[in-house]
């Protein structure tokens, strides 16, 4: 795991449910590589989702309509964000909302996320079998990282990443040191189920 070179990434979108039509309006990523957070290479794009805010979903991100208006659509940043990532592990937290947003523009995008992908929801479960509490501030807290620039996507993304980076070495005590072990690991889990 840590010889891995990883994208971590979030979305910010209109709503909740990628299913009944909520679309990305942001995508953020950063880069690990040799178990490290590079911050100077980063992936931050606005994205038209050329349909309404929902109106709660804006007041978390702060992202209105007039903010997306002139940016292009998911069609032209997709492919630039698959360039971005190719050759990596994707990591994100709650990965299934944000990989079921991605299945869904295959179609119209032609773009296909085909790589593997850690969700630092499940190795959080995985390591910490006994918490309740697996949302990203509750971890962050557990594991002494700061929160900066939450609900932004590059925020959340960054604040992954360095989550991402404390539980690899969790994974290790435990004797997961593989991405196949992480990922096996992460099946096992009760968040696993989550659907989207």
């Amino acid at each position: 795991l840590s010889d891995l070179a990883y994208t971590v990434f979030d979305t910010e979108t209109t709503g909740l449910e990628p299913s009944a039509g909520d679309e990305i309006i942001s995508i953020g990523a950063v880069r690990i590589v040799n178990a490290r957070l590079l911050k100077n290479e980063v992936f931050e794009r606005l994205v038209n989702p050329r349909r309404p805010l929902n109106r709660e979903s804006a007041r978390i991100h702060g992202i209105d309509a007039a903010a997306l208006a002139a940016e292009p659509g998911i069609e032209e940043v997709l492919p630039v964000f698959h360039r971005f990532c190719e050759d990596t592990v994707l990591v994100a937290h709650n990965a299934a909302f944000d990989m079921r947003f991605l299945e869904l523009k295959e179609a119209s995008t032609g773009v296909r996320f085909a790589q593997p992908v850690l969700d630092t929801l499940l190795l959080s479960a995985a390591v910490h079998p006994a918490q309740e509490d697996h949302r990203l501030e509750a971890i962050a807290a557990r594991l002494g990282v700061r929160v900066l620039g939450r609900h932004t996507a590059l925020g959340d993304a960054l604040l992954t990443g360095e989550i991402f980076l404390k539980l690899l070495a969790l994974l290790a005590e435990r004797g997961i040191v593989t991405l196949r072990q992480a990922l096996d690991a992460s099946r096992e889990t009760y968040y696993a189920r989550l659907r989207y």
